[in-house]
Order: structure tokens, then C-alpha cells, then sequence
């Protein structure tokens, strides 16, 4: 059973008593591991169904401290990734439910809209492509002129052709997460922070998780369903649980992002450059917070340690110089190392639908293994899709 310095970790005031015998019923109707921005959607839903009770389990100290709190905060449009994919489905369905969030719960946002830049008339015919596309699943997107784009944004320069995706926008991640984590609770959901999950064994009554605290206490808690949204670790996780048939492989693409200290140039557009099929990104893009300040990142280098967090210098000229493509005005000396995130995928393929090697969300109930939803490569349009994806796990488990 949970130690009594776990009770003390959990958030919520008044804490259940957990079981110690396989004869009684479990401790939890729901499990969720992962408190990012998806895990805090997933047990908010879950904890909205009345005669359950939902733990979410965080290894680090606070919610989102991983990919969710390490991206471009963007809300994205849903315009890459393939017309039946699980990214599009759930971007599209995601957005809609984001910006009705924020507006009602008056998290900080802003419809920022976006504009794809061809430097060249293949780059234009990529965005042909595009503009087809979001045209076929319902997503406006418009070509504006060179002279209008030049009006507007008179800083950014494109020799072709300008896409602009008026539903585009920016989020406070972290007030989002924070409103998540609080209205999770007031529904009467129990947080274990500092809680790494080290086992799980399936069981009579569904699944005995084992954990660990920083000191080294451990400690066990058992579920009727265990849900898998562990980020960066979840195909660790799941690899412990299902046979090594079903073993999947994690690669994480970490991209360092760079700011800027100079007052000008500092448009108010999201700018990205043309989709390249096949990369594992969509270029080094300007993005903004919510008070303006500018951005670029992320790019895109392989690495092997998922806490490998550490941005790397050496690619700051290649950086630059893709960025004074379309931002010639910019100051190189003003733009600085920042902060670098990590993006857990199932491949190195195309971050697009159309490149070779593209890798959708893998959301599924785990045949063979009751009430285990697995999420796995859950990255980009992960924290836009976050609530749609809640909804879904919800269908797996009650439709």
C-alpha cells in the first residue's frame, strides 16, 4: 500500500485509504501517468464521471515540466498531417475546444494567425499543396499578395508566395495547464507529485503500480484501469507491461529554441517557412509569448537521453541564416541561446503526411490488457489536441 509520506504528496486534503489485499477492490477506478498537458486533460475528463476517483501520477515536482512547457505554445490549424490521421482528427477537434476554453476561462490566448512562406516556386507549389489540403477538411487557409504581405508585415521577406492560416494562435501553456490542474482537483482528483513509477503488474483487479520518491520510499497503489501519458517515458512504460512482441522504440528529436533581444524587427504574425517533405520538423519558425517577445525554433537534432536539455550552440549559424531567409532585418548579434525541448517519436520520418516515414498519435486500449489505454509519440499538435485527446481516451474506455 502507499506510504504514509505518499499520502502526504498527494494534493487533494482529505486522502483515501488504499488497500493491501488483492480481495478488496482497487484503490482507483482510473490511473493516469503523466501530468502534462495531455495527462491533466486526460484526468480532469476522467474525474468528471460520477462513482470513480482518478489519481494522476507526476515523477517531477510540478505539472508540464517537460514537452509541454518546452514547445512554441502554438494552437495549431491542423494542416500537415494527413486527411484520416489521428493528429488531424484530434487537432482539428482540439482547436475548437481550446479556444472555447480559453475564452470561457479567460486563459490568456491570441488568434495570432500564421503565414507559410515560399522563397522559390517549388517551395510555392508545396504550398499549393497545403492550401488543397486545408481547403479538402474544411481548414481556411488563403494566399495573400506579395504587395498586402509587404503592408502588414513590412519586415518579413517572401519572393513567392505568402499562405496565411487565419486560425492559427498562441496559448499561455503554462496558465492552461494551471487552470487544468486546478479544475482537475475541484472535481475531486488526487496529484501525486515526486512519484516515479518504477513497475506496474497487471492484477485480479486491474493493474499494481509501484513507485518510488526522490528519498527512495516506495510505494504501491492499485487501479482498475491505468492510462499511459508519460511523455518522454511512456514507451518505457508501456514496454514494461506488454510482451516483447508489442515492444515499441522511443526516438526523441530535440529542438533548441533562441530568442531575441532586439526591439526590431518584431512582427505580430506567426512566420513559418514552406514544409520540406520529409524533415522531421517544420523549419526554425518566429512564434511569440503572449507579450510579444520573440521567438525562433524549434530545429530539429537526434539524440539519445531524453533529459538531454542542453541547446546546442554549434547550431545557431545554420539557425540564423535559415532565419534571415525570411527576416533579413534581423540583428544575428541579438539572437541567444534559450531553451531547448525534447519531442518523444516513434520514428524519424516526415513531420508532414506527405513525406516518407510520417508517425501518427498511437492511441489505443491495449488488446489482452483490460483497461490499459496506451499514448504513445504524442507530440506535435500534442498540446493542441490535448482536450480532444481527453475525450477520446474517455470513449476507449466508457463507449
Amino acid at each position: 500500500m502507499f506510504s504514509r509520506s505518499f499520502l502526504g504528496s498527494l494534493t487533494k486534503q482529505s486522502c483515501r485509504t488504499f488497500s493491501n489485499t488483492s480481495a478488496q477492490a482497487a484503490d482507483y477506478t482510473h490511473v493516469v501517468v503523466g501530468a502534462g498537458a495531455v495527462g491533466l486533460a486526460i484526468a480532469r475528463k476522467l474525474a468528471e464521471k460520477d462513482g470513480t476517483s482518478t489519481l494522476l501520477i507526476e515523477r517531477h515536482g510540478s505539472v508540464g515540466t517537460e514537452t509541454s512547457s518546452r514547445n512554441s505554445e502554438v494552437i495549431h490549424a491542423g494542416i500537415y498531417y494527413g486527411p484520416t490521421s489521428l493528429k488531424t482528427v484530434l487537432c482539428l477537434q482540439g482547436k475548437r475546444m481550446m479556444y472555447d476554453l480559453c475564452e470561457n476561462q479567460r486563459i490568456p490566448y491570441r488568434n495570432c494567425k500564421k503565414w507559410i512562406l515560399a522563397q522559390d516556386s517549388q517551395q510555392h507549389e508545396q504550398l499549393d499543396k497545403t492550401h488543397r489540403f486545408a481547403t479538402s477538411i474544411g481548414v481556411p487557409t488563403h494566399f495573400i499578395s506579395l504587395a498586402e504581405a509587404r503592408h502588414r508585415e513590412p519586415d518579413v521577406y517572401a519572393a513567392n508566395a505568402v499562405l496565411e492560416s487565419p486560425t492559427t494562435g498562441i496559448i499561455d501553456s503554462h496558465s492552461y495547464m494551471t487552470y487544468l490542474e486546478s479544475d482537475f482537483q475541484s472535481k475531486g482528483g488526487d496529484l501525486a507529485f515526486h512519484t516515479k513509477v518504477t513497475a506496474i503488474d497487471t492484477a485480479s483487479h486491474g493493474y499494481s503500480i509501484h513507485t518510488t520518491s526522490p528519498s527512495g520510499v516506495s510505494a504501491s497503489v492499485t487501479t482498475e484501469t491505468l492510462i499511459n501519458s508519460a511523455g518522454l517515458a511512456a514507451v518505457p512504460l508501456s514496454n514494461s507491461i506488454l510482451p516483447p512482441e508489442r515492444h515499441m522504440k522511443s526516438y526523441y528529436a530535440k529542438g533548441s529554441y533562441y530568442s531575441y533581444s532586439c526591439g526590431h524587427p518584431r512582427p505580430k504574425t506567426l512566420i513559418y517557412p514552406a514544409p520540406t517533405t520529409g524533415a522531421a520538423g517544420l523549419g526554425t519558425h518566429l512564434t511569440m509569448d503572449m507579450t510579444g517577445a520573440i521567438r525562433f525554433g524549434p530545429d530539429v537534432e537526434w539524440v539519445d537521453d531524453p533529459n538531454d536539455l542542453s541547446v546546442n550552440e554549434e547550431r545557431l549559424s545554420a539557425a540564423l541564416d535559415e532565419i534571415q531567409s525570411y527576416l533579413p532585418g534581423v540583428d544575428r548579434e541579438k539572437v541567444m541561446l534559450d531553451y531547448a525541448g525534447i519531442r518523444p517519436k516513434l520514428g524519424k520520418g516526415s513531420a508532414v503526411a506527405s513525406g516518407k516515414g510520417f508517425s501518427d498519435f498511437y492511441i489505443k486500449k491495449e488488446e489482452g490488457f483490460e483497461g490499459f489505454i496506451n499514448l504513445l509519440g504524442i507530440e506535435s499538435p500534442g498540446l493542441t489536441s490535448s482536450l480532444a485527446i481527453a475525450d477520446k481516451v474517455h470513449d476507449l474506455l466508457y463507449r
